[in-house]
């Protein structure tokens, strides 16, 4: 009777549970979207599959999956399955799960698998416990990031896992979500006899903007304000989809745009040298609500790659704009971003140096690791000075400051 009572319990909890939790993909086959990293043959399905997980580092916005693949991952695997949030966990917590993953493995001869989500809020010092383990092969990790690893995560510990990039959802990928959702009676709202209207469909699958979780949480909304007809039939047409996501994302969504159009439409006014065209889409951003610091930051970056040489002051004006939208914020700010967006729309443009490191980028990842020359090596010691290193050649004397095997490459052009 109690096994009864708690089995009533535990699936009232999970009838109460957001739509967006109990719509969880629980099989890989369910896990819409991401076909490069996990897709039938990718390197980490494999891995999965066959229980031969390595340590990785999730990287994507969220709503794209990370936390799901994890729970996947333990679902799957015969490794003890631990789970930490760098919210709220320490170095306590680190130290109790290394305690009984040792024990783990002397005991029972069992694997560890260490999920740690928003690994990126651990310090460095938090983050530099973690490695002699992972190195040790004592835990295999598994952490989960907004932010780029690059910057949030530690070298030692980067190198020694792999990144996986999940990327923003596609339509399709959750126009799926949306068909599985309304079918699925036992999880999902199949059982509402809910009737997405083909206006309201394309409304959703817009403003959601690559973003799953807020997919969901938006329709169960809008599945509880739908009223049902004399059919029976709920129907969800455009202006419920609307009044969910009211202001930004609407204001946002006017003309039917999506989020990175409107800054895609920026950018290139602005490389098109058209102020009044850069100002007009900087304005749909300010007045949707925009983070300032995510325009400013667009600006920073256009400053380098397409300005670039051809007007040197170009970046230390982005930078200072984005400096004063740290200080002022909104309303004022939008004033210092109208005048950074006019300055480098009316400014001479060239990617000589964009294209250059391009190339550049290009010739490393062909030819890794070639040696240093000598005259170009550090010699901090007499015996490496006594071997050719360091030894300075006069100005001007050839190009022979790249590996013998580029010769005498261009990459930037007069």
């Amino acid at each position: 009777m109690a096994d009864l009572f708690a089995q009533k319990m535990q699936e009232d909890m999970a009838r109460d549970a957001p739509l967006a939790d109990r719509m969880r993909p629980r099989t890989l086959d369910e896990y819409f979207g991401q076909d490069r990293a996990v897709g039938p043959g990718a390197i980490l399905r494999r891995a999965i599959e066959q229980d031969q997980l390595f340590s990785i580092v999730l990287w994507g916005p969220p709503g794209t999956g990370k936390t799901t693949l994890a729970r996947l991952v333990a679902g799957r695997t015969r490794a003890a399955f631990v789970q930490l949030s760098a919210v709220s966990s320490g170095k306590e917590d680190l130290r109790r799960a290394f305690d009984e993953a040792r024990e783990r493995r002397a005991l029972h001869q069992q694997r560890t698998v260490l999920f740690v989500d928003e690994i990126h809020r651990w310090n460095r010092t938090q983050q530099d416990a973690l490695l002699p383990h992972v190195e040790a092969g004592l835990v295999t990790l598994i952490g989960a990031t907004t932010e780029n690893p690059s910057f949030e995560v530690v070298g030692p510990l980067l190198s020694r896992s792999r990144v996986i990039v999940l990327e923003p959802l596609s339509e399709a990928a959750l126009g799926s979500i949306v068909d599985r959702t309304l079918a699925d009676s036992p999880r999902g709202l199949g059982h509402l006899h809910l009737q997405l209207e083909p206006e309201a469909r394309t409304l959703l699958l817009q403003v959601a903007n690559g973003d799953a979780r807020a997919l969901l949480n938006a329709l169960e909304i809008a599945a509880k304000s739908a009223v049902a007809g004399a059919d029976g039939v709920r129907r969800i047409d455009r202006e419920c989809i609307a009044a969910v996501f009211q202001g930004r994302a609407l204001r946002y969504d006017k003309g039917g745009e999506e989020h990175y159009n409107i800054v895609s439409a920026f950018i290139k006014s602005m490389r098109a040298s058209d102020p009044d065209a850069a100002l007009y889409w900087l304005m749909r951003m300010v007045e949707a609500g925009e983070d300032p610091l995510f325009i400013a930051r667009r600006m920073v970056i256009f400053a380098s790659e397409d300005v670039g040489v051809a007007d040197p002051q170009a970046l230390p004006l982005a930078v200072a704009g984005f400096q004063a939208c740290e200080v002022i914020g909104y309303p004022e700010c939008r004033i210092n971003l109208g005048h950074v967006a006019v300055y480098l729309a009316r400014a001479p443009k060239s990617r000589a140096s964009y294209e250059a490191l391009g190339r550049a980028a290009e010739d490393v990842r062909t030819t890794l690791n070639e040696p240093v020359p000598m005259h170009l090596r550090n010699a901090p010691t007499k015996l490496l000075r006594e071997l050719g290193y360091g030894q300075e050649r006069p100005h001007g004397e050839g190009n022979e400051n790249l590996p013998a095997a580029l010769g005498r490459r261009r990459y930037i052009e007069d």
